[in-house]
């Protein structure tokens, strides 16, 4: 009996995890030495400041005044998902970059945040998008990988849902 070949798994894309959860860090880290609460500084006039700020919630500030309990709701959600996404990538082709790019974007922002759950109690915020009287909430690095990576994840699933469909 030959024994079945191991094709090699895509646990390889955590280093892209790393590196996000690394860039996500060191810019908090930036932020908190560097930037004042909750003033804006202006990057891009009428369009983008840095502005610092902190969120006790989740998107959008969801739940942000709840009490305390959802630093670990968001906490335990956070490392369930990304433990799942990480097992998700054992079992994906390491070639397979479609699916692996944007699980290791999701793990990465996601541990990048329960890092600041853990170490302030809050998550930093300090980037602010604006036009005219309108502004979007503000957001970190690690906001931004979770949003690309989600966005990758149904974007990819939805065309290789298609080709499957065309080759079946």
């Amino acid at each position: 009996m030959q024994a079945k070949a191991v094709k090699p798994n895509a646990l390889i894309w955590l280093l892209l995890s790393v590196v996000v959860i690394g860039l996500d860090q060191w810019s908090k880290a930036w932020v908190l030495s560097s930037l004042p609460e909750y003033t804006p500084v202006p990057v891009i006039d009428g369009f983008w400041n840095w502005y610092r700020t902190y969120n006790t919630g989740a998107a959008f500030s969801f739940l942000s005044d709840a009490g305390g309990w959802q630093l670990w709701f968001f906490t335990f959600l956070a490392v369930a998902i990304s433990g799942l996404m990480t097992w998700w990538l054992s079992q994906t082709p390491r070639a397979n970059w479609r699916a692996a790019l944007p699980y290791a974007l999701v793990i990465g922002g996601a541990i990048g945040n329960v890092i600041d759950r853990q170490v302030h109690g809050h998550v930093v915020d300090f980037i602010q998008w604006y036009v005219g009287e309108h502004y979007w909430p503000s957001f970190n690095l690690a906001d931004a990988a979770i949003v690309a990576g989600a966005i990758g994840i149904a974007v990819f699933g939805l065309f290789d849902g298609k080709s499957g469909k065309k080759a079946g």
